[in-house]
């Protein structure tokens, strides 16, 4: 299975559909009414729905060494 991502507020929404040939199901998180929303809500979302967070929010990497390997 290919992977799929969630697309980071500090990333352009326009990247998802960009990468739509090569990443099938890829979302900004604007598209999935996480805009706004918290760093762990968002990892939440990405563990349970499958996808791969891509972002240049280094927080995420800091949960990372918390809780496992990311999304």
């Amino acid at each position: 299975m290919k992977s799929r991502f969630l697309l980071d507020e500090n990333l352009s929404p326009r990247l998802a559909s960009a990468l739509e040939d090569v990443f099938p199901g890829s979302v900004h998180v604007r598209d999935v009414q996480l805009k706004g929303k918290s760093d762990q809500q968002i990892w939440l979302f990405a563990a349970n729905k499958g996808y791969t967070i891509v972002t240049k929010d280094d927080d995420f990497r800091g949960m990372s060494l918390l809780r496992d390997a990311p999304p």
